[in-house]
């Protein structure tokens, strides 16, 4: 562990991949600066991934500061021992002045500089870089306490396999990637599944001879900036869900009822032992279908656009349709034994004594850089592009945030010397 210092030209908070390249673009302008990790470097990939866990974008878009993947399936799908192996090597290259198990319980302007208190000591800097991301704490609803006593309750970030559950049916509540491919881990190790719909959209695997993921590249979406028209919301939407498990396929929900998982739209409370739904599935599974079949458009259009020889394309037919919507499930009645909250995460910025937030609590910012000079931030989804906040370009987000603290830095420094020389 480094020695703490009195004082940094720049602090950041957070030892996930966000954080870790940050720390690589500033070593590599020679800033001094250290980061603060209350737990372990990258510990939601060791820590809060479940046994058949992969990637769901190819491996070829991996790719952080100066450590693109290096194994030998580019199209594959990493899993999570893979993930890991991925990232302890960039942790090892970066070797960036981490502290970790710190905590930052305090931040706040100090005249022109920044008073950061950790549970290692204060420091002071001359600006900070906040890369916490929006996943810090797992974030389950009020209606979990009032399940009926004995009914096991996760989050995804503790769900390992099946194994680990009691028997009887299982709940999973929200149908975002972790959900759905829960879901279907459970189902594929025989356990009767109930599944708790929302607006998620969803995305097929292959499509034309090729990876989803390869043609959108081509097509440049993921260059596609948040102040793009219309993109904006982006930064607030549910990924599509899709899986790269067994070298990657769709995940239709659909099929999954065709073979005895039950589907119910989302839910809107817990009552006298019965978990209740909004009578909303059949638009939740019309919605997902919708975008799956407007990025299989989007495709076409390209291919026709550009002559391209590929397989011929088709539209998603529905294979099942709900003859019913679902109003509640009696839990005991229906013997189910544990529930899987698949309802995302919350951010931690209780810490944060700046103005830099909106009044939905998230951070006022462009491409990183907030109102409050000096103050930045990375690694939230749609930071600008895409590809923000994911291994595809955290790396040049970091990348120009760290460019823009330079340049203040220099600039700030050339008004002293000017100063100095009088």
């Amino acid at each position: 562990m480094p020695i703490l210092e009195p004082h940094y030209s720049a602090v950041v908070i957070g030892g996930g991949q966000a954080g870790l390249s940050a720390s690589h673009y500033l070593k590599e302008h020679g800033i001094d600066h250290v980061v603060f990790e209350k737990k372990t470097m990258a510990h939601k990939w060791r820590e809060q991934r479940w046994d058949a866990f992969c990637l769901v974008t190819p491996n070829w878009q991996c790719q952080l500061p100066d450590h693109p993947y290096d194994g030998n399936d580019p199209h594959g799908f990493m899993v999570r021992d893979e993930i890991v192996g991925y990232v302890d090597r960039f942790i090892r290259k970066v070797d960036a002045p981490v502290f970790e198990h710190t905590a930052v319980t305090a931040l706040e302007k100090a005249g022109d500089l920044y008073r950061v208190e950790t549970s290692a000591g204060t420091v002071t800097a001359d600006s900070v870089i906040l890369a916490t991301s929006l996943y810090s704490d797992p974030a389950t609803p009020r209606a979990a306490e009032r399940l009926p006593d004995g009914i096991m309750q996760l989050h995804t970030a503790d769900y390992r396999n099946s194994d680990q559950l009691p028997k009887g049916g299982v709940i999973v509540v929200g149908s975002g990637q972790s959900g759905c491919q829960i879901a279907e881990d459970l189902h594929l190790a025989g356990r009767k599944v109930h599944m708790v719909t929302g607006n998620a959209p969803r995305c097929a695997r292959f499509y034309r001879g090729r990876d989803v993921v390869d043609w959108l590249s081509d097509i440049g979406q993921y260059d596609i900036t948040v102040e793009h028209d219309g993109m904006r919301k982006k930064k607030h939407d549910t990924n599509h869900y899709l899986t790269g498990r067994d070298g990657g396929r769709d995940i239709d929900l659909r099929k999954f009822a065709l073979e005895g998982m039950a589907l119910y739209g989302r839910m809107s409370g817990v009552s006298n032992g019965k978990m209740l739904f909004e009578p909303n599935l059949r638009a939740n599974l019309d919605g997902a279908d919708r975008v799956y079949n407007g990025i299989n458009a989007l495709i076409d259009k390209h291919i026709a656009a550009n002559n391209i020889d590929a397989p011929a394309g088709s539209a998603y037919v529905p294979l099942w349709e709900p003859e019913i919507e679902p109003a509640e499930i009696d839990l005991v009645a229906e013997g189910v034994g544990a529930v899987i909250w698949a309802t995302g995460f919350r951010p931690d910025w209780s810490f944060v004594g700046l103005p830099i937030f909106d009044g939905t609590g998230y951070p006022v910012h462009r491409r990183g850089v907030t109102s409050v000079d000096g103050t930045y931030v990375l690694g939230m989804p749609w930071l600008w592009t895409w590809g923000s906040g994911r291994f595809l370009s955290v790396g040049k987000d970091a990348e120009y945030v760290v460019g823009q603290l330079v340049e203040r830095l220099a600039n700030g420094r050339s008004v002293l010397r000017q100063a100095a020389n009088g």
